[in-house]
């Protein structure tokens, strides 16, 4: 089994966590509502990927 040879520092160890962090999705504007959606997915607003519809939405009821 490795075992380190010397303790490892606080700044060290610091410094290796500090570069985890998240970052923003890419949003793009859908061609169909004009809405911000991630890039390659369906719509979940009104249903298009690529110029087609793929999923029907269902009317809301008031």
């Amino acid at each position: 089994m490795a075992v380190p040879k010397r303790k490892t520092s606080k700044q060290r160890k610091h410094t290796r966590a500090a570069n985890w962090k998240i970052s923003a999705p890419n949003l793009i504007e859908c061609p169909q509502c004009h809405k911000k959606i991630r890039s390659h997915t369906v719509c979940r607003y009104c249903g298009y990927y690529d110029g087609k519809e793929v999923v029907a939405q269902k009317e809301e009821k008031k």
